[in-house]
């Protein structure tokens, strides 16, 4: 194995921290870019051409996040091999996860361009914006594909412990699309469709860069063309961790447009502002985004070299960062809102609504930190479906209730409805410690029996 990218050996800080910078900064950068589309669209365009972008944008992050959550099946399985230093199951997965997720690509895609005009009508998207919206998406579509291959490819070399391959493949997509953002939407007035060219083709040159990477690349372990067949046993496995991430993380992002279709119904300006604002709240959760990342790598490769100490304090070190980096963000919107929604709208009305509804939203990255590093560690350690849990019950008893109701009782601001966010956090905070202390209580049993 490749004995740089061992997260078994060493200090448990010093791996987690450098692990999840270049995460962070891979994330940061694919948010930077769509929050570029955002800016260049306002810096030429109206508010409907905003909205279409914010709206399209939410929706293929929706579908980002769901791929990403299957593609962890992959990367956990390899961190497993990789920690028990099973190299011949490590290629194995890598060959299969290859050949799945090709299929998958095809069959997603078919899907999505067939279900665009059903979807933006879901979405509840403002009359002003549909035809837009529309163009962005069908475009956006055609390009999942790539979506699907980098994360893979960057899933595989997260597995196998480098996380800093991923973060300059995104750099490219980030340079490329900012670029192509000024070219198709401020030269040629392209709008939306502007927006969605330049991301679809920044994620084709990624993705391009990142596979002539991956066949140059030592994993540790060497892949042969043996490897690339269906084996059942592996995309079960895959599947196992797989389908409870994708599905609560696909749970999240519904209940996000469920809160957008509740905003949407209120209007073009309400619709503008909770746009803007769940780009910022993506921002500020690049932080324990990374570090759930990080501790799943770490958690897989020291579940599998049987040391489950190291994984623990993996644990406990992310959740000391990501609380105490929520809690600077909760307070800076507090004082300064309007620095950050300003960033993107110069229309009074929406940059009034934002203001409101960051300052209660905010708080979500207190709690949402807590909960992120738990569903991290969870998912390394193969009890992903705890995740999937603790989401579909904040999901179902707080984020969208809380959300409908408070749009119903106070309709005149947004203030209230930013809270059934972090309140829906704080229940699945609880939920993970509940678990987590279970979990510790049955393993100490077990230990005393021996």
């Amino acid at each position: 194995m490749n004995e740089k990218n061992d997260l078994t050996q060493g200090s448990v800080a010093k791996n987690l921290v450098f692990f999840a910078i270049p995460y962070l900064l891979s994330s940061f950068m694919q948010t930077f870019y769509g929050m570029a589309d955002l800016f260049v669209v306002g810096l030429y365009n109206g508010s409907e051409t905003t909205t279409a972008v914010a709206i399209g944008s939410q929706v293929m992050h929706m579908l980002t996040v769901i791929i990403i959550g299957f593609v962890m099946g992959t990367t956990v399985r390899i961190g497993q091999c990789v920690g028990a230093k099973d190299k011949r199951t490590a290629a194995k997965t890598v060959g299969t996860s290859v050949l799945f997720f090709s299929v998958f690509a095809v069959v997603m895609t078919a899907a999505l361009l067939l279900g665009t005009v059903p979807i933006v009508k879901v979405m509840l998207t403002p009359e002003e914006a549909v035809a837009q919206t529309r163009l962005y998406l069908l475009i956006c579509f055609a390009g999942v594909p790539f979506i699907i291959a980098y994360n893979v490819i960057s899933g595989i070399f997260r597995g196998a412990g480098d996380s800093r391959k991923p973060m300059y493949f995104v750099a490219v997509a980030c340079v490329t699309n900012i670029v192509l953002d000024f070219v198709f939407i401020g030269a040629c007035g392209l709008g939306a469709a502007g927006a969605a060219l330049g991301t679809v083709c920044g994620q084709a040159v990624s993705v391009t860069v990142a596979f002539i990477v991956i066949r140059r690349q030592n994993l540790g372990f060497c892949v042969s063309r043996q490897d690339f067949h269906m084996d059942r046993e592996v995309i079960g496995r895959i599947l196992k961790v797989g389908t409870p991430v994708a599905m609560q993380d696909g749970l999240i992002q519904v209940a996000f447009i469920v809160i957008t279709v509740i905003a949407n119904s209120r209007g073009l300006i309400v619709s503008a502002a909770v746009g803007i604002v769940e780009k910022l709240i993506g921002f500020m959760f690049l932080v324990p985004s990374a570090f759930l990342s990080a501790i799943s790598a770490i958690t897989a490769q020291n579940m599998g070299a049987d040391r489950a100490d190291r994984a623990r304090r993996s644990l406990y070190y992310s959740l000391a960062i990501t609380v105490g980096w929520g809690f600077c963000c909760a307070l800076y919107s507090q004082i300064l809102p309007h620095t950050l929604v300003g960033i993107f709208t110069r229309d009074e009305s929406v940059l009034s609504a934002g203001c409101e509804y960051l300052r209660s939203y905010a708080f979500d990255c207190v709690f949402a930190a807590v909960h992120f590093c738990f569903s991290g560690y969870f998912c390394g350690d193969q009890k992903s479906m705890v995740s999937f849990i603790h989401n579909i019950t904040a999901i179902v008893l707080v984020r969208i209730p809380g959300s409908w109701l408070a749009s119903r009782l106070f309709s005149e601001s947004l203030y209230p409805m930013g809270w059934a966010a972090p309140l829906g956090s704080l229940l699945s905070a609880v939920i993970c410690v509940g678990f987590y202390l279970y979990y510790r209580k049955q393993e100490k049993e077990g230990l005393r029996r021996l």
